[in-house]
């Protein structure tokens, strides 16, 4: 999936479900380093990947809060 595609999508997802892919993309992380620390599996490219999905996750979801307090504030 394309980048821009990938954050479209992610976009239209509501608060509880970023929070949910977020848990997710952690839970995959966790398991590929142990994977990767036993040696099973190389998958660079897929951790690489992963974390860019959380980051994006998380930047959306701070995003939101601070829109949230903005529009609060007002």
């Amino acid at each position: 999936m394309k980048r821009r595609e990938e954050i479209e999508n992610l976009t239209k997802l509501s608060d509880a479900e970023l929070t949910d892919e977020a848990a997710r993309l952690k839970e995959s992380l966790f398991r590929l380093n142990f994977k990767l620390a036993l040696g099973e599996v190389d998958a660079v490219k897929t951790v690489r990947r992963e974390k860019k999905a959380l980051a994006r996750v998380q930047t959306l979801m701070r995003q939101r809060a601070g829109q949230e307090q903005a529009a609060a504030g007002k």
